[in-house]
């Protein structure tokens, strides 16, 4: 049996995480139903949350619990050590929408969150995060995430009409088929 263990010290000091990616309202904004975007890294909350952490608590206030939707999440811990004090999770199944995230800090309230899958690509992140970044928005986090998958679908399928056009398709009497029943012969 082999075990992987993961790297957490260099030398006795912590591993620095990668730069957050993150996008937020600006302060004193018309409050909306989302506060901002962040695009993590990996589905793993246990690895993801010391960074978001990180970047809220000095500008935010402390970020004491988070809460999220288990259907994107594979693990939920119900504790995450974060520097300088621990973080608890929670999951909604049902009352809280699959692609938010609830931050909430003593000082400073609530904060909602849309969560980029981490798969998408940077065209598909900077996209969301534009649109959550605007002041009073009133799209939750699945209508985002809807819209931006059906704005793909229509893109990807003018892209395939185009290089079908281009390779010869309708517009071309010898890939239309007509053109093919002409040339053999037909009518």
């Amino acid at each position: 049996m082999t075990a992987t263990i993961e790297r957490t010290t260099l030398n006795g000091r912590p591993v620095p995480s990668s730069p957050v990616r993150l996008s937020l309202v600006p302060v004193g904004s018309v409050p909306g139903l989302l506060d901002g975007a962040w695009w993590p890294r990996s589905r793993d909350l246990s690895r993801e949350l010391p960074a978001l952490t990180d970047a809220l608590d000095a500008a935010w206030g402390r970020v004491t619990r988070v809460t999220v939707n288990p259907s994107h999440w594979p693990v939920i811990p119900r504790k995450v050590p974060v520097t300088g004090h621990t973080v608890h999770v929670g999951w909604f199944a049902d009352e809280q929408d699959p692609h938010k995230l609830i931050l909430l800090s003593y000082a400073q309230g609530r904060m909602d969150l849309l969560v980029i899958p981490p798969e998408a690509d940077a065209a598909t992140a900077a996209r969301l995060m534009s649109a959550t970044a605007a002041p009073g928005g009133v799209l939750t986090a699945s209508k985002l995430m809807a819209d931006e998958g059906s704005a793909r679908e229509g893109t990807d399928a003018r892209s395939r009409e185009e290089d079908w056009e281009t390779d010869g398709g309708a517009g071309s009497a010898g890939g239309s088929p007509v053109g093919l029943l002409d040339s053999a012969g037909g009518r």
